[in-house]
C-alpha cells in the first residue's frame, strides 16, 4: 500500500521532470508586444527615394546613430554618416564580414578614416540585418528597417521596402539592445 502511494508521487515527479525537459527544448518565449506609438513612414524602391529618406533621417540625428548593414556601398549614406560624426554625433556601424567587396571595403575605409568605429559580424552565415537606430534614448527615437540594403542597386535596380518608425523610444531601445548584443560578438574592423 505504501508503495502505491509512492508510485503516484514518483510518477508525478517524473512527469514534471519530463514536462520541464520538453519545455526547455521548446521554442523560446515570444518577444514582448509593444503598444503602437509614434510615426510610421513606409517607402518602396525604386519608386520612392529611400536613400534620400535615410539621409534626411541621419541629418536629423542629435546624439547617436547605430547601424547594422548587410551591405553598405551607398556613397550618400556613407557620406552622411561621416558628416554626422563631424557634427559630434556618436556613430557606430556593424557590417557583415562576408559581404565585404571592393565597394564595401571603400566605404569601410571611409568610415574608419572619419573615426567611426566599425565591427564586422562573423558569428552568422549572414548578418542580414538592415537597421539604423537614431537617438534611441530621446523622445525622437527612430528605427529604420526593411529589406533595403544600403546600396545603389537597392535604390535603382531592386524592389525594396523600408519602414521609418519615429518617436518610439521603447522600440528604439529594444533595437539598440539587439545592436549591442551583436556588437559584443563582432570583431573590430581593421
Amino acid at each position: 500500500m505504501r508503495r502505491r502511494r509512492l508510485l503516484p508521487g514518483l510518477a508525478a515527479a517524473l512527469l514534471a521532470v519530463a514536462v520541464a525537459g520538453l519545455q526547455a527544448g521548446e521554442a523560446l518565449p515570444p518577444p514582448p508586444v509593444m503598444a503602437a506609438q509614434g510615426t510610421v513612414q513606409s517607402a518602396f524602391a525604386p519608386w520612392d527615394d529611400i536613400e534620400a529618406l535615410i539621409v534626411g533621417q541621419l541629418q536629423a540625428a542629435q546624439r547617436q546613430i547605430l547601424m547594422q548593414a548587410y551591405l553598405l556601398t551607398s556613397r550618400p549614406i556613407t557620406d552622411e554618416l561621416v558628416a554626422a560624426r563631424k557634427r559630434g554625433i556618436d556613430v557606430r556601424v556593424l557590417m557583415d564580414a562576408g559581404q565585404l567587396d571592393k565597394n564595401s571595403e571603400d566605404r569601410l575605409r571611409q568610415l574608419r578614416a572619419a573615426g567611426i568605429p566599425v565591427w564586422l559580424e562573423t558569428a552568422y552565415r549572414n548578418a542580414h540585418n538592415k537597421v539604423i537606430i537614431i537617438d534611441a534614448a530621446l523622445p525622437t527615437a527612430t528605427v529604420i528597417t526593411g529589406s533595403y540594403n544600403f546600396t545603389w542597386s537597392a535604390q535603382h535596380k531592386n524592389a525594396e521596402n523600408v519602414l521609418i518608425l519615429g518617436k518610439n523610444p521603447p522600440l528604439a531601445a529594444r533595437y539598440a539592445s539587439n545592436w549591442q548584443r551583436h556588437r559584443q560578438d563582432a570583431q573590430a574592423a581593421p
